[in-house]
């Protein structure tokens, strides 16, 4: 943490900058976060959650077609270029130019929805996110009154600097109208997309998310103010992801059989490493099904997490790099027992 965040954070709260000091103490966390600190970090991102001064007091808006989703309340793991761009998107709203219009696209997995949600807290909003299921309707014309209805609704909000509508997945009624496969219905809903778009209440952050982006109609691509990829992860950002991910779960279940180069070594067995949100099963599911009374056996499961087979072959696993001392981890056999089959077989 350098001199002039502390200053900036101090020059946001007496400016009462609500927005600009969470994306302050945001950055903050964050430099705590990839320094190691871990639990700074975290303790950072749950004060600006539970922070009285920063609660919105907005009443819980009646509509079927919202539904109320709660801000992230964890540290939300992203590439810097990614992190950047979110950033970016805190400081155009600050300078109310009518910016407020962002797309979120990427394969599933890759934290789009996740960062939605940190947006949210960072900019002291509360999300309403659209329920498809009530927008679309059978009934011929329907969808796009409703359509209409919905976006009357968001234009009327009491307080709209303290909204961020969330259109999760806006594939489902903003796909290409010249596609000869599209019902000709859902081409009028996009229309009728088009023009609510242009009559949003400025003061009104929507942000759509969606994995079909060369599908999308070009039309409403232009109606957003930015486009934000999420696909940009290098192999070093999934692997150093996927070690924050470690820590958090081996302290959370109260292991302590830390060994990140084994545990790099396992992940790296991937020819893709998968995005975080794949990621992030796999590696919870094998922290929380190894034993208790066995500190290494997250890593075997691991290992057959990516595999699709159990460590058992030693020559397989010394071809794969494992050291000596790593297989005996994940056979479960001892060292010279390791060291003389695998003599053996090269022997024979």
């Amino acid at each position: 943490m350098k001199k002039r965040d502390v200053l900036s954070l101090i020059r946001y709260h007496a400016e009462k900058n609500e927005a600009g000091f969470r994306n302050e103490a945001y950055k903050i966390a964050k430099d705590f976060d990839e320094s190691g600190d871990y639990q700074l970090a975290e303790y950072i991102m749950a004060l600006l959650s539970n922070a009285n001064t920063f609660v919105p007091q907005i009443d819980d808006i009646q509509s079927p077609f919202f539904e109320k989703v709660e801000a992230k309340s964890e540290m939300l793991l992203l590439p810097d270029a990614i992190t950047q761009d979110i950033i970016g998107i805190v400081n155009a709203i600050e300078h109310h130019m009518g910016i407020n219009k962002f797309l979120f696209q990427g394969a599933p997995g890759t934290g789009k929805t996740e960062a939605v949600k940190q947006l949210a807290r960072i900019l002291n909003r509360e999300i309403y996110m659209v329920d498809f299921s009530a927008l679309i309707d059978s009934k011929l014309g329907q969808t796009q009154k409703n359509l209409t209805e919905l976006f009357k609704e968001i234009n009327q909000f009491m307080q709209p600097e303290k909204v961020l509508v969330l259109f999760d997945e806006i594939d489902a009624i903003a796909l290409d109208r010249t596609n000869a496969n599209d019902l000709r219905e859902m081409g009028r809903v996009t229309s009728t997309l088009l023009k609510c778009f242009d009559r949003l209440n400025e003061n009104i952050v929507l942000v759509a998310t969606t994995n079909l982006y060369k599908h999308f109609d070009k039309a409403i691509i232009r109606r957003f103010d930015s486009v934000i990829d999420f696909n940009r992860y290098s192999r070093d950002d999934l692997l150093a992801i996927a070690e924050k991910m470690l820590d958090v779960y081996l302290q959370k279940f109260k292991l302590a059989n830390r060994d990140i180069r084994l545990f790099r070594k396992i992940i790296n067995l991937f020819d893709t490493i998968p995005y975080p949100g794949d990621l992030k099963n796999i590696i919870k599911t094998a922290i929380a099904f190894s034993s208790p009374t066995d500190g290494t056996d997250y890593f075997r499961r691991l290992y057959y997490a990516v595999c699709g087979e159990k460590p058992e072959d030693l020559k397989k696993l010394q071809n794969q790099n494992f050291t000596v001392r790593e297989i005996e981890i994940l056979t479960q056999k001892s060292k010279s027992s390791v060291a003389r089959e695998l003599k053996g077989v090269e022997q024979a």
